[in-house]
């Protein structure tokens, strides 16, 4: 059995089909194209009518891709675009047409379960609390489970990497003073997330993974203020070229190393890089649902 999800990000959409070898959810193919959906939305409120072209165009060639990959069912979801954009209905009706299978908008709380979920699968947490943290393009999860069990904490803010970038660091590079500015905004955002205690934290998405080639896995304070300074000391295009990685997610690169910290102090605790996420979650429910069939 293989399975496909389509993710339409605020920064990128993504395909991921996967299949289940000896238990493990295992990638057939990847692939992701850069959107700005987010910073659509912010400059205009909405997604406009060549953006809603590129994406469907976008969601349509995957769709394709993942049937020509012989995925057995293709899940289209809209993440924080689809609950920030004013015209959610005309988005959803877009890719839904272009894929020719229903799609769904995730509301925060069940994108953050499915990056909980994602997360978990590929570790060993033991009976050990566990945070797991998501940044986006236009928002933050934050989850928190028991060992393994279903989540009983979860809190969302409408801030990522994207958001960030085009709220405070417009300049490529981006100066002192305007990094001065977006970590005072990513303070008082999330000044009043007080999560519980967990004795592990994990970091998916696309900002984890692109600092963790800046420094590794480990996505402490320490860490991230390194990786604030060397994503910002140069352009995007240059950060971009020495650490293989698009230009594009350079470019919000700063702006991500800042959300994250701040997830960080308010854990208590360094993040660490999960294998695994949203997309990984969500087909591994796909094929979990028609093994049982």
């Amino acid at each position: 059995m293989r399975a496909a999800v389509v993710d339409i990000g605020s920064n990128t959409a993504r395909l991921l089909v996967a299949e289940v070898r000896k238990g493990r959810i295992v990638p057939v193919r990847e692939e992701s194209v850069y959107l700005g959906l987010g910073g659509e939305i912010l400059v205009n409120g909405s997604v406009g009518r060549a953006k809603l072209a590129e994406t469907a165009e976008v969601t349509r060639t995957f769709s394709k891709l993942a049937r020509k990959c012989l995925a057995d069912e293709v899940d289209v979801i809209v993440t924080a675009p689809g609950r920030q954009a004013g015209n959610p209905e005309e988005l959803l009706s877009t890719v839904a047409r272009a894929s020719g299978t229903v799609a769904r908008i995730l509301s925060a709380r069940e994108e953050g379960e499915l990056a909980y979920e994602g997360a978990l699968a590929g570790e060993d947490v033991g009976g050990r609390r566990v945070a797991v943290c998501d940044v986006g393009g236009g928002s933050t999860e934050i989850v928190i489970g028991d060992g393994g069990a279903p989540s009983f904490w979860c809190t969302s803010v409408d801030l990522g990497s994207l958001r960030l970038t085009a709220a405070c660091l417009g300049d490529d590079p981006p100066s002192g003073r305007a990094i001065a500015a977006a970590e005072r905004l990513a303070l008082d955002l999330f000044a009043e997330v007080e999560p519980p205690a967990a004795e592990l934290a994990l970091a998916v998405g696309g900002s984890a993974r692109a600092l963790a080639k800046l420094v590794g896995p480990m996505l402490g304070e320490r860490e991230l203020t390194t990786a604030l300074g060397l994503s910002s000391a140069k352009r995007a295009a240059k950060v971009a070229r020495t650490f293989g990685m698009d230009e594009q997610r350079a470019r919000v690169l700063p702006a991500g190393a800042i959300v994250l910290r701040e997830v960080t102090r308010r854990l208590g605790r360094p993040m660490r890089l999960a294998r695994g996420g949203l997309r990984e979650a969500a087909v591994g429910r796909m094929l979990a649902e028609s093994l049982a069939a």
